[in-house]
């Protein structure tokens, strides 16, 4: 390969959200000289969103359910898309974009990365459908040179449950964007959304779904509403859970002091406002909102679960609580609030844990060395 023509990288994603907020960090941050980048997206994707940040951009039909018709579809079109831009590497985001991505691309000369961004088959509840995940990664994992783990509980897991070798599996962890953070924040969110200057606010940042378990923040508030009578709450996010979650704050009588505020592209902007942040998943391959919380200098109470006690040092960055545990959720909450001393100490490990750790640069960088050999392997 010569030395001037630049690597070519197609990603491949169908889920928005979190994997869409990781994918514009590490395209901002990729070396633009050295890689050519091609975004081959599902429609929840926007153009106008990657003006600069890519050399071309494709949607496709992916949508997040399995649906065979619909499915093979999708494999047709991205099979038809690595072919015309020829890769030399194609990067799938995400368990469906990484089933979608490996099928369309099985025979093609180039190599295959693969990030699921938390393990499908680490999700609580359906025994059947687990099973299946973990079938179709076992299936599909030859069909890939890599598999990045965003964090070391998401390769313990791989590990556990045979995915693959541990010389295929990569761990890099996740960072969030500091020049974004860093960003001065003129609009005023507490006056917008009506937030009373005297309140007391506890909030999360996540989707409206099993996973975040915002029926158990719902259960949380209402306990700290009764010790804290100016407590108001936040949730940032939307999902399929919506209508459940809004009968829950109305059953609980919280209508007056909680706010479902919907999705956002800049969470920060929401987060600046919050006394305490909290992430109570029921599981995590990471928590990319963690760093951010982190970031804004918020304490932060979470779930014992997954990746978040390699991210969060139960009383040194953060609390942590049991999973579906609302009474542990309040009282920790509560302890926050009665306790500036903790409150404090929180807050300045949390940014120096940050600033260490978390820097989606680093996250760029260690990309840039996969590639690279990547790259080395396939001449």
């Amino acid at each position: 390969m010569s030395e001037e023509r630049k690597i070519r990288i197609v990603h491949i994603a169908q889920s928005p959200g979190g994997v869409e907020r990781y994918l514009r960090s590490l395209l901002k941050y990729s070396n633009r000289e050295k890689y050519e980048i091609i975004l081959i997206v599902s429609n929840q994707y926007k153009r106008k969103n990657y003006v600069n940040l890519v050399d071309a951009f494709e949607n496709v039909d992916m949508i997040r359910s399995i649906d065979p018709k619909s499915d093979l579809n999708a494999i047709k079109a991205i099979r038809k898309l690595v072919k015309k831009y020829k890769p030399d590497i194609v990067y799938c985001h995400s368990s469906k974009a990484g089933a979608l991505g490996r099928i369309a691309n099985m025979g093609l000369k180039n190599k295959c990365v693969y990030n699921p961004h938390g393990w499908a088959f680490n999700m609580r509840g359906n025994k059947l459908k687990k099973l299946i995940y973990v079938g179709i990664e076992k299936v599909l994992a030859p069909f890939c040179s890599t598999i990045i783990c965003i964090s070391g509980a998401e390769k313990r897991s791989a590990l556990k449950y045979r995915i693959c070798g541990k010389k295929k599996l990569k761990v890099i962890y996740n960072g969030i964007d500091f020049d974004e953070y860093n960003m001065d924040y003129h609009m005023n969110t507490r006056e917008l959304l009506e937030i009373p200057e005297d309140a007391f606010v506890v909030g999360m940042v996540g989707r409206l779904a099993e996973q975040k378990a915002p029926d158990v923040f719902v259960k949380a508030a209402k306990r700290i509403k009764e010790k804290i009578p100016k407590a108001f709450f936040l949730i940032v996010g939307d999902g399929p859970d919506w209508d459940e979650v809004q009968q829950e704050v109305e059953d609980n009588k919280l209508t007056d002091s909680f706010i479902l505020a919907g999705w956002t592209r800049r969470p920060m902007e929401y987060i600046k406002i919050l006394d305490i942040a909290v992430l109570i998943s029921r599981w995590e391959g990471f928590g990319l909102v963690l760093p951010e919380y982190m970031m804004a200098g918020k304490p932060i109470v979470a779930s014992r679960v997954d990746a978040i006690p390699s991210i969060i040092e139960d009383g040194e960055n953060g609390l942590l609580v049991e999973v579906d545990d609302a009474a542990g959720a309040s009282k920790a909450v509560l302890q926050i609030h009665k306790n500036n001393e903790l409150r404090e100490k929180l807050i300045v490990h949390g940014l120096q844990d940050v600033y260490d750790k978390f820097n989606v640069r680093r996250v760029a960088a260690e990309h840039g060395e996969l590639f690279e050999k990547e790259i080395k392997r396939r001449i």
